[in-house]
C-alpha cells in the first residue's frame, strides 16, 4: 500500500503522539498503517477511534493517493466493530462518523473516524 501524505508526522498533534505512543490508549487494532484505539470520552458503550498513521489533518485533504489507505481503513471497520462489542447487522449495527473542519464539529485535526454501537445517545436530543 502506497501512503502519500502532506507530512508523515506532526509534533504538535495529539493523535500523532497517541501513535508514536508518547500519549497512553487503549489499543483496538494497530498495523503498519492505522491505529485504532479507544475514545476517552465514549459517547455510546463501544467508542472508537480509526486513524492513519501518517498525519493527513482531515477528510479535506485526502485524494486518491489515498484511496488504498481508505479502503483498508473501511474494511476494517465492520471486523473492529464485532470484535468491540456491536451487535451484528441488521438488528444492531453501528455509526461512522468524521468530522471534518469546524463547521464539521472536528476538534483534533488528525483525520479520524468515530465508530460508536450499543445504546444510541443520539435519539435523545
Amino acid at each position: 500500500m502506497s501512503v502519500h501524505t502532506h507530512s508523515e508526522h506532526d509534533p504538535n498533534c495529539i493523535f500523532c503522539k497517541i501513535v508514536a505512543k508518547q500519549i497512553p490508549s487503549k489499543v483496538v487494532y494497530e498495523d503498519d498503517h492505522v491505529y485504532a484505539f479507544h475514545d476517552i470520552n465514549p459517547w455510546a458503550p463501544v467508542h472508537f477511534l480509526l486513524i492513519p498513521k501518517a498525519h493527513i489533518p482531515s477528510m479535506a485533504h485526502v485524494g486518491a493517493e489515498h484511496a488504498a489507505l481508505m479502503g483498508h481503513m473501511m474494511a476494517l471497520v465492520p471486523r473492529l466493530a464485532l470484535q468491540e462489542g456491536c451487535t451484528p447487522y441488521p438488528q444492531g449495527g453501528y455509526r461512522l462518523m468524521a468530522n471534518t473542519g469546524v463547521d464539521g464539529g472536528q476538534e483534533v485535526h488528525h483525520l479520524h473516524f468515530h465508530v460508536l454501537g450499543g445504546s444510541r445517545p443520539w435519539l435523545k436530543g
